[in-house]
């Protein structure tokens, strides 16, 4: 029995090291500034198609919140040679599937399509870069979407402002200080002027990168691209925002209440590093030492064994020019949220003294080398990791070298960040609590 299991062990080894091979691309820019990543991969008929626009939420006006989530929604209402709520049949119709989404830092559409269709997906692209119908009426339609969607996912969802309350605290200068999905007040207050200078500024093909991945031929789709994009004229030059905060020295408090919630939460949060930075990786670690799972620090000892959590969790939200650490707890019954706050800073402060064990190093390296070779298991996400590495970290090949960095991070390297970025005088202590009686009052009268 013991030798089968040990076989069977080797499979897995031997399976998931087949899977992580090295990913093989082409990359180049055409005249206009459009940047170019395509890899082929015959296995399978399929084809991603995918460009990621470098705006985010970071790049709004503070009076004009919001815009780049909208016109997430707003480059699919129509183009000047795809009739309005014509796209999703378009692609359903041909086999396809597509979507979109909005961080701070950028914007990315993708098709997946059988790779019979790899002319109908650039042309798609190619349509919603340089012949978007931005008018009154598609303004109008997406807006009511928009709202629809802060009242599902925000206001209405329980916990669902403990981010942007988050980021509200931690920030006073940087755009991150608001919320990706941003103002409803400031997007009816813009003018369609307003929506066609944004598209004009941001939207253009020297601040994007278009990625093909999947079953292609490299000559072909070269070619094909060339003949859909290179004649979309460059834009002006998007500028990099470079806003720095002053260092956090003493630690900022502030509540906030919530109306969909019965259970009070505490909530700590650090401002961290960009994610270029090697300790932005380092705090990925940390989060998994801490709440990865049963067996994590936090969660073995506040929920399992101690039992004065419903819930807790570490998370480090890696971006372009700073991170945000959050711990989040959820109580028990009657257990204080200073309860709660005493237990992780004991567990942090353990991860400052002393040394993670060689036994718990390894199995975080283990899970991090799984993630990796997950992360490139499908068509789909080695083009949005192409994509992600060249706009946001300016390195296309950290596809298969970004594991490196993980590799070389030491037992050391955690105790030092650790004591570097987790310290009380640097953080937020939010108290989410439920919407008091009192509050409720107040409100109506």
């Amino acid at each position: 029995m013991i030798q089968k299991i040990k076989l069977s062990a080797c499979a897995v080894i031997l399976g998931v090291a087949g899977y992580a091979q090295e990913v093989e691309f082409t990359e180049y820019d055409l005249d206009n500034g459009l940047h170019v990543i395509l890899h082929q991969d015959n296995t399978a008929p399929v084809v991603t198609t995918s460009v990621m626009y470098h705006v985010g939420a970071k790049n709004e006006n503070p009076e004009r919140t919001g815009f780049a989530h909208f016109f997430e929604h707003l480059l699919f209402e129509a183009t000047e040679n795809i009739e309005k709520g014509s796209w999703f049949k378009l692609v359903s119709s041909n086999g396809g599937s597509n979507n979109a989404n909005t961080t701070d830092d950028r914007t990315y559409y993708y098709e997946n399509f059988p790779s019979n269709n790899l002319k109908l997906a650039l042309w798609m692209e190619s349509e919603r870069m340089l012949h978007p119908v931005i008018d009154q009426t598609g303004v109008d339609t997406q807006n009511e979407v928009v709202k629809e969607e802060k009242r599902l996912r925000v206001d209405n969802a329980p916990y669902g402002q403990i981010l942007a309350e988050v980021k509200k605290n931690l920030y006073t200068k940087h755009p991150y200080r608001w919320a990706t999905i941003g103002s409803m007040d400031h997007l009816d207050a813009a003018t369609l002027e307003e929506f066609q200078a944004f598209n004009e500024k941001f939207y253009v093909p020297n601040n994007a990168t278009l990625v093909v991945a999947g079953d292609i031929d490299i000559a072909k789709t070269k070619t094909w691209v060339k003949d859909y994009f290179s004649d979309i004229p460059k834009g002006a030059e998007v500028k990099s925002i470079d806003i720095k905060e002053a260092p956090i020295t003493e630690q900022i408090n502030a509540t906030y209440e919530d109306p969909n919630i019965q259970l009070p939460a505490i909530v700590t949060a650090y401002r961290t590093p960009s994610m270029k930075e090697k300790d932005a990786y380092v705090l990925d670690m940390i989060s998994s030492v801490l709440s990865d799972g049963k067996s994590s620090r936090l969660y073995k000892k506040m929920v399992d064994d101690q039992k004065q959590a419903l819930q807790v969790g570490a998370f480090n939200i890696s971006q372009e020019d700073y991170g945000q650490y959050i711990i989040f707890g959820i109580p028990i019954a009657d257990t204080p949220l200073d309860t709660l706050l005493a237990e992780t800073d004991e567990e942090i402060a353990k991860l400052q003294t002393d040394l993670i064990s060689e036994r718990e190093f390894e199995k975080l390296q283990n899970t991090f080398e799984n993630r990796f070779v997950n992360s490139n298991s499908s068509v789909s996400g080695i083009a949005s990791s192409l994509a992600t590495y060249h706009e946001l970290y300016g390195n296309t090949n950290l596809i298969n070298n970004e594991i490196d960095i993980y590799r070389s991070i030491t037992r050391e390297d955690i105790k030092r960040v650790a004591n570097q970025y987790l310290n009380p005088n640097q953080r937020l202590v939010l108290k989410y609590l439920p919407k008091s009686s009192d509050s409720e009052e107040k409100n109506s009268k």
